[in-house]
């Protein structure tokens, strides 16, 4: 064994993916959980053009890709969410995504549905972020973020990996209440 290569050992191992696309790649199974993510200048440019139509951060829109399927587009949840933004099933359909696994697809249907959400609680991102991942009907039954640990912990990793003045001071027992018509 080289030792250029024994002082790695140990360290965690180099995962890098090519997908049409993009390329991604990091350092899994090290406490380092920094990683680097090059998108391609068409996945890029689409991310902005779908960001652009539906008023949407594209940093957010990267984000939460990132959190959803480490930039994987052919990812599937143990629950049977697909693709880079991780739609359920019945989500695709309704969004009228016929192949979740097709990234450009995929993101305009996930954005679609991000910005509905957004739409739906006042743009408040806490809100919206944890009705992403836990489902829009567990925050209004929970009347805010719901109690669940890992809905939690996905609201926080995105609002630090955006760096937001909010992700200091978010609370996660936040509530909302629908305006009234």
């Amino acid at each position: 064994m080289s030792s250029r290569i024994r002082p790695l050992l140990g360290l965690g191992v180099l995962l890098l993916t090519m997908v049409s696309g993009y390329v991604a790649s990091r350092v899994a199974g090290t406490h380092d959980r920094s990683h680097v993510i090059n998108v391609s200048a068409a996945l890029d440019a689409h991310i902005k053009d779908v960001a652009n139509r539906y008023g949407v951060s594209a940093d957010l829109i990267v984000a939460i890709i990132e959190a959803e399927s480490s930039f994987n587009p052919r990812a599937v949840s143990r629950r049977g969410a697909r693709g880079l933004m991780q739609l359920m099933p019945e989500t695709a359909a309704s969004l009228g995504v016929g192949d979740p696994f097709d990234p450009r697809e995929n993101i305009e249907g996930g954005v679609r549905h991000l910005r509905a959400l957004m739409d739906q609680f006042d743009n408040n991102l806490p809100l919206v972020l944890a009705a992403y991942n836990a489902g829009r009907q567990a925050v209004i039954d929970h009347r805010g973020i719901p109690p669940y640990r890992q809905t939690r912990q996905y609201v926080s990793r995105i609002l630090r990996r955006l760096d937001l003045d909010d992700a200091k001071a978010w609370d996660p027992s936040q509530r909302w209440r629908k305006a009234s018509s």
